[in-house]
């Protein structure tokens, strides 16, 4: 029985599918071993100093917010999950705080559109929820989600932006939260608007 490989993919269940460079060392697992495992071709390198057992499928969603934990799923990817959008998304949308450096998660990962908000408004409405994968994500939840869609209605697709609008108030919306949110992120007589219409 191999140890090694064991404690390996212990490692890797304990952390959404995947093995970081400094969890096996801490481990007490030499680097030279995970180059063996991948020379067996038991494990395949995804990103510099990340690493996923070979016969598993990289979970994309949380291989995002493992290189950046300021990644939040936004726009059409939070709509996407939260099932306000039937589009899978081919670019992935994350919002992270004005100034933030994340210039290796955009080279590693050239699908990605990245959208930039103030750092008093990037908390408000950060949630979790599992991705199609299993992985727990964060993302924006339905309110701020809607909310960035008004804001930003020129930037989004018109047919995206009709679906998640009527869906998102034929389900139970939160209205109240809706407005909280909408006057601080200076959309509040657009929403008052829809609630009005739909």
């Amino acid at each position: 029985m191999d140890s090694i490989w064991n404690e390996i993919r212990k490692i890797a269940d304990e952390n959404s599918g995947f093995i970081k460079t400094s969890a096996v060392e801490a481990a007490g697992i030499s680097r030279p071993m995970l180059r063996k495992y991948v020379e067996d071709g038991r494990l395949e390198q995804v990103r510099k100093g990340l690493y996923v057992l070979a016969d598993d499928l990289a979970d994309e969603f949380a291989l995002i917010q493992l290189q950046s934990t300021k990644a939040i799923f936004s726009y059409g990817t939070a709509l996407y999950l939260w099932g306000l959008s039937d589009r899978t998304p081919h670019r992935f949308d994350i919002t992270v705080p004005q100034g933030s450096n994340i210039s290796r998660l955009k080279r590693d990962n050239p699908t990605l559109r990245c959208h930039y908000v103030q750092s008093e408004v990037y908390d408000m409405g950060i949630t979790e929820i599992r991705s199609p994968q299993g992985a727990m994500i964060r993302l924006y939840d339905k309110e701020r989600c809607i909310c960035d869609l008004i804001r930003d209605k020129d930037k989004v697709d018109i047919q995206i932006y009709t679906q998640a609008i009527k869906d998102y108030f034929n389900t139970k919306a939160d209205r109240r939260k809706l407005l909280k949110y909408s006057k601080v992120l200076g959309v509040e007589d657009k929403v008052r608007t829809y609630m009005e219409v739909l």
